[in-house]
């Protein structure tokens, strides 16, 4: 699995975890929800800003989001 990957399924967990729409997340990340489906799909290479901004609507450590599970 690449990185991408690991971080759009690290995304999505953590999202559905929290109970939050992908919608509600993007807006929350103030990023755009298509870009999120990207993200959550492995198919966006977001930056480290994009990531920071995701992790912290998420409430997590910005190495919760890398980590292979």
């Amino acid at each position: 699995m690449d990185i991408l990957a690991i971080v759009g399924a690290n995304v999505r967990a953590l999202r559905e975890a929290r109970g939050l729409p992908q919608d509600e997340l993007a807006h929350m990340a103030s990023i755009h929800p298509s870009y999120m489906s990207d993200v959550e799909n492995g198919k966006r290479n977001l930056s480290m800003k994009v990531l920071e901004r995701i992790a912290a609507a998420l409430r997590v450590p910005e190495t919760d989001l890398l980590i292979r599970r």
